[in-house]
């Protein structure tokens, strides 16, 4: 255990803090395609950290998604998560990531439009993470059974503009579905980052001021 400098955040190594849950464990209904433990991410590789491809929070969170989700069922929705809670160790791999102008290979799918020198001083990486609290969840919509897309306006995980929630340029049934997710989600107490359309964070959080280090595993819910 080791106190951040200039914070008054704790990271913890090695085991998980009590009160975190495998999502599976409280809604298996809830799909789950853990971008950042493949390659399909910006970083074009498996990121620091993420042993298993599966969706870890804090407890009070979990429920609240599950409650999220029988309500979109009722209406034809299902929720599909793609990050959960983010080790730190994840969070400072995206920072070097950022950092290495010379790597260009996922530019094209996720951020055209944006030189990669500006996306920490833009706010698209951070080097802290509300993800590494375990309250915060990348989320969208997809159709049953198959879990079928749904549009959404952009991709997740586009460094854009377009992905700002309400953003004015975004119409038709991908703003209907953004504020579908918005709404459903922010009646069981998640707030929506305005600058992305697909992540939330429930409040009160469990951990507001710890920034957690232990794999994303099963085995780290585990006693």
């Amino acid at each position: 255990m080791t106190v951040v400098a200039g914070c008054a955040a704790l990271l913890l190594g090695g085991s998980a803090a009590p009160g975190f849950t495998a999502l599976a464990d409280v809604d298996p209904s809830i799909g789950q395609d853990i971008r950042y433990a493949g390659e399909h991410n910006f970083t074009g590789g498996v990121v620091d950290g993420y042993e298993e491809p599966v969706c870890l929070l804090a407890r009070p969170a979990a429920e609240a998604l599950r409650r999220a989700q029988r309500v979109l069922l009722r209406r034809g929705y299902s929720l599909l998560v793609y990050d959960c809670y983010r080790p730190q160790r994840a969070v400072d791999r995206f920072v070097r990531w950022a950092a290495d102008e010379n790597d260009q290979r996922t530019k094209a799918e996720f951020y055209p439009d944006v030189d990669k020198a500006r996306l920490i001083p833009e706010g698209y990486i951070a080097e802290k993470s509300g993800h590494s609290r375990g309250s915060t969840v990348d989320v969208t919509l997809v159709r049953p059974p198959f879990r079928r897309s749904v549009d959404m306006g952009t991709a997740f995980d586009r460094f854009d503009p377009l992905s700002h929630t309400d953003d004015p340029r975004i119409t038709g049934a991908a703003r209907a579905n953004r504020q579908l997710l918005v709404r459903v989600l922010g009646a069981e107490g998640f707030v929506n980052l305005p600058e992305e359309w697909w992540h939330f964070t429930y409040k009160p959080e469990a951990f507001p001021d710890t920034y957690f280090d232990f794999p994303v595993a099963v085995g780290s819910t585990r006693p």
